[in-house]
């Protein structure tokens, strides 16, 4: 048994991907998941293309639609063009499951639910009647987590992964790191299962 830090937003289109792939892993093998919700935007303008993201037209097309497309047919998993709150704020809903780690909730059925819910129902992120139909479907009570969300404490935890996802050179989500070794994107996650059994040689970072 290992344990796997997570690195990812509630948000992410290609955590969504393979969200589903990943708890497989982890449960088959009696892993523990280490869950790291980030600012993934503040993220992405530190250590990866800017602050707004910028992708020329031609590489946003293939890395935002195509890709997507493609895995997630190959995840066997429904998925939405461009959620339509895509943009909205994620303060919230990384906050309510940072929340759910403080009070002792297993969070992963709820982070799967929320992607889900954004990338395949369009479910608004940013809003908290939606969140809580969300940790409801996920078979959580969500009024506590919510409640504390936004709370100092919890931003301040927030604030904390986004910061060591920066220092650790996490560029994007998800991000995997078994025994210090980091695998980003789900496209990784065949090597992430190899990793978990043999380790690879080398280290992380060079």
């Amino acid at each position: 048994m290992a344990e796997i830090e997570y690195f990812y937003s509630s948000h992410s289109g290609y955590a969504y991907i393979g969200s589903a792939k990943f708890m497989q892993i982890a449960a088959a093998g009696g892993h523990t998941v280490i869950h790291r919700p980030m600012d993934l935007r503040a993220v992405v303008a530190v250590t990866g293309p800017g602050p707004t993201n910028s992708l020329t037209p031609q590489r946003r097309a293939y890395f935002s639609g195509r890709e997507i497309e493609r895995w997630a047919e190959a995840r066997g998993v429904g998925i939405l063009a461009r959620p339509t709150h895509h943009d909205n704020g994620i303060a919230l809903s990384n906050g309510m499951l940072i929340a759910g780690l403080q009070q002792g909730v297993d969070i992963g059925p709820l982070a799967h639910r929320m992607l889900e819910g954004h990338w395949r129902d369009d479910a608004d992120l940013d809003d908290r009647e939606t969140l809580a139909a969300l940790g409801k479907e996920a078979g959580i009570d969500p009024a506590p987590l919510l409640d504390a969300a936004l709370s100092p404490e919890i931003q301040a935890i927030y604030d904390a992964n986004t910061q060591e996802a920066i220092e650790r050179s996490v560029f994007g989500s998800p991000t995997y790191f078994v025994g210090g070794d980091m695998f980003y994107g789900q496209d990784h996650l065949e090597l992430v299962e190899r990793a978990l059994v043999k380790p690879f040689s080398g280290t992380w970072p060079r």
